[in-house]
C-alpha cells in the first residue's frame, strides 16, 4: 500500500503529540539539499492570477514569476525596475516609459512596452490606483517595442505612486496574450519574466507548488532593498509546502524537514526560543489588522442599521486576546486608518471597552432584522481568526441573530468570498479576514479603504459622499492637508459602517537559523536573496 503524506499528517494528529509525530517530509523525498528552500506558507495557494484577487499568498506568488514597472523599497518609496528610465512633460500631463534591457519572458520571447500596456490596463479593471489613473488618461499606449506612455488630462502627481502601491493587486506584468483576458477572468499560464519559474511538473495542489530560479533572469545592478534593486536568487529551488496544521508544520521545522513556517500560533513561540537552531524574526513590522467583512449586498448586512450593530457589539479586547495572545503584540485599533501617519479619533464614539451588545441588539432591530441566517466564513487554519469566527457568532447569538459558521481554510475563504448571492446559495454574511497594516495609509491604491458598492471590492458597501472625499487624496499636497482629509473620510466611513476593526497585531516567522537573507515588507515575503549555510 503507498501512504501518502496527507495519511501520514493524518496518523500524526491521531497520534496525539508532535513528539511521536513520523517524519513528513523525508518519507516522500530525499533530505533537503542546500540550494533548496522548503517553507510553510501562511495558507494554501488556491489563485494564481495576482490581479483576480488582493490575496497575499497570490502576490507572493506573482513576486516570484513576474515583474514590476517600479518596485518599492524598504522605505516604501518607488524605484525603477523593469523601467529603463523615464520622464514626464513640462506641463505633467504626459509620461514617458522606456523598459531597461534583458527583459524577457520565461517562454523565450522578450517583454515589450505592449505587454506592459495591457497589463496596466487589466490591473487598472480593478485596482483602485488603476482605476483613478484611468479616469485621468487621455490614452496610454506603445510608442516602440521599449517604450509606451501614458497621457493625461490633467496633471497626476501620484502617477509613480499609483503604479507602485503596497497594496494587493500589485501591477505584474503578463505577456499582452495574458493580459487581454479581463480582470474577472483567472489568468492560468503562469508565464512571467521575473526571478523565478513556477515548476508545472511538480505542481502538486492542496500539497505543494516548486519555483525554480530562472537563469535567464537579469536583476538591476542595485543593491537588493525591500521589494526595489537586484533581486539575486541564491537558491535552486523554493518549495512550498501545505501543512495546514500548525503542530505539524512546527514539528517538520524542528525535524529540519523545512526551513521557515508562516502563521506561527503565539503559543509555540517560547518553543522556538528555545531551540538552538530555530529563530523568530518579524518581516512585517506594520503588522496586520484584523478586520470583520460584511456582505452590504445581501440581508442582513444591506441594511446600515446592521452594519453599525456590528460596532457596537464586537468586543476589540476580547478578540484581541483571542487572536494575539501575548499583549506585547497587539493594540487596540479604532481609525479606519490604523496605526499610520493618519489615523484619528473622528467619529469613534461607537467604542467602548468590551462593546455593547444591548446597543447592538437595538439597531438591529431598528434594522428590521427578521431572523435571517448569519452565516461567518470560518478560517480553520489561521487558528486565531478561526477562534474570533467562534467567538463572534456565540455574541450574535446572545443578542438573538441567527449565526453559524461555515470552516474552511484559508483558501476556501477566498473561493467563496466572491460569491455575492444570498447564503442560500452558497454566499456568505461575514468574513473574518486581516489587512497589512502599511496599507490603510494609501486609500487610492488599496481596495479596503473603497466604497464603489457592487462594482468594487469584498464587502460591496457603496456611499458616493466617501468616495468624492477619497477622490481628493491625489490632489492632497502636504501631510497636513491629508490628516484633515483623513479626518472627513473617516467621519462618513463610521457612519455607513462598511467594515469592523477587530485589532492589529504583529507575527514573527519562525525559520530555521542556517536560513538568512529574507527581506522584510508588507503583505509579502520575496523569495529572491535568502540563502542556506
Amino acid at each position: 500500500m503507498i501512504i501518502s503524506r496527507r495519511d501520514l499528517i493524518k496518523t500524526s494528529l491521531a497520534a496525539g503529540t508532535a513528539a511521536s509525530m513520523p517524519s513528513i517530509i523525508r518519507a516522500q523525498t530525499a533530505p533537503t539539499a542546500t540550494r533548496t528552500v522548503r517553507v510553510v506558507k501562511s495558507g494554501d495557494l488556491r489563485v494564481f492570477d495576482p490581479i483576480f484577487t488582493t490575496a497575499g499568498i497570490s502576490a507572493e506568488h506573482g513576486l516570484a514569476i513576474y515583474d514590476t514597472l517600479f518596485s518599492l523599497d524598504s522605505k516604501l518609496t518607488p524605484q525603477p525596475q523593469m523601467v529603463g528610465k523615464w520622464s514626464v512633460s513640462d506641463d505633467k500631463k504626459a509620461y514617458t516609459f522606456e523598459l531597461r534591457d534583458g527583459l524577457g519572458w520565461h517562454d523565450g520571447t522578450p517583454v515589450t512596452a505592449a505587454d506592459c500596456v495591457a497589463s496596466i490596463r487589466r490591473w487598472a479593471e480593478v485596482a483602485p490606483g488603476g482605476k483613478l489613473i484611468m479616469a485621468r488618461a487621455q490614452d496610454i499606449s506603445k510608442k516602440d517595442d521599449k517604450t509606451f506612455t501614458i497621457a493625461l488630462k490633467e496633471p497626476l502627481g501620484t502617477l509613480i505612486d499609483l503604479l507602485t502601491g503596497v497594496a494587493t493587486p500589485f501591477l505584474f506584468i503578463m505577456r499582452e496574450k495574458d493580459a487581454t483576458r479581463p480582470a474577472t477572468e483567472q489568468v492560468t499560464a503562469n508565464i512571467g519574466s521575473g526571478p523565478f519559474r513556477f515548476n508545472e511538473a511538480l505542481a502538486k495542489p492542496g500539497a505543494s507548488f516548486t519555483y525554480d530560479r530562472n537563469e535567464k533572469y537579469v536583476p538591476r545592478s542595485e543593491t537588493s532593498d525591500g521589494f526595489s534593486g537586484g533581486k539575486i536568487v541564491k537558491v535552486d529551488r523554493v518549495i512550498w509546502e501545505n501543512i495546514a496544521n500548525q503542530q505539524t508544520a512546527f514539528a517538520a521545522l524542528r525535524a529540519g524537514e523545512i526551513d521557515y513556517q508562516e502563521n506561527l500560533s503565539s503559543d509555540l513561540y517560547s518553543a522556538v526560543e528555545s531551540d538552538p537552531n530555530l529563530t523568530l524574526q518579524l518581516l512585517d513590522k506594520s503588522g496586520y489588522v484584523q478586520l470583520l467583512l460584511m456582505n452590504s449586498l445581501q440581508k442582513p448586512f444591506n441594511s446600515v442599521k446592521a452594519r453599525q450593530a456590528m460596532l457596537h457589539l464586537v468586543d476589540q479586547e476580547a478578540c484581541s486576546r483571542i487572536n494575539t495572545p501575548d499583549p506585547k503584540y497587539s493594540s487596540i485599533v479604532t481609525s479606519m486608518f490604523g496605526n499610520t501617519l493618519y489615523s484619528n479619533d473622528e467619529n469613534t464614539g461607537w467604542y467602548k471597552k468590551g462593546g455593547d451588545p444591548e446597543q447592538a441588539k437595538q439597531l438591529f432591530k431598528e434594522s428590521g432584522y427578521a431572523g435571517e441566517k448569519v452565516v461567518i466564513l470560518q478560517p480553520t487554519n489561521f487558528v486565531g481568526l478561526s477562534n474570533v469566527a467562534l467567538f463572534l457568532a456565540g455574541a450574535l447569538r446572545k443578542i438573538g441573530i441567527n449565526a453559524e459558521v461555515a470552516p474552511s481554510d484559508w483558501g476556501g475563504v477566498i473561493t467563496r468570498r466572491s460569491n455575492r448571492g444570498p447564503v442560500e446559495t452558497g454566499g456568505w454574511s461575514i468574513i473574518v479576514t486581516s489587512v497589512t497594516g502599511a496599507t490603510l495609509a494609501e486609500p487610492l491604491t488599496t481596495p479596503w479603504l473603497t466604497a464603489e458598492g457592487d462594482k468594487g471590492f469584498t464587502g460591496w458597501a457603496r456611499n458616493d459622499e466617501y468616495e468624492a472625499l477619497r477622490a481628493q487624496w491625489g490632489d492632497t499636497a502636504t501631510l497636513a492637508e491629508r490628516q484633515a482629509l483623513a479626518r472627513k473620510m473617516q467621519r462618513v466611513w463610521w457612519d455607513f459602517a462598511p467594515q469592523v476593526v477587530l485589532g492589529q497585531g504583529v507575527y514573527p516567522i519562525a525559520r530555521r537559523k542556517a536560513l538568512t537573507g529574507l527581506i522584510g515588507m508588507p503583505i509579502a515575503l520575496p523569495m529572491w536573496n535568502m540563502q542556506k549555510a
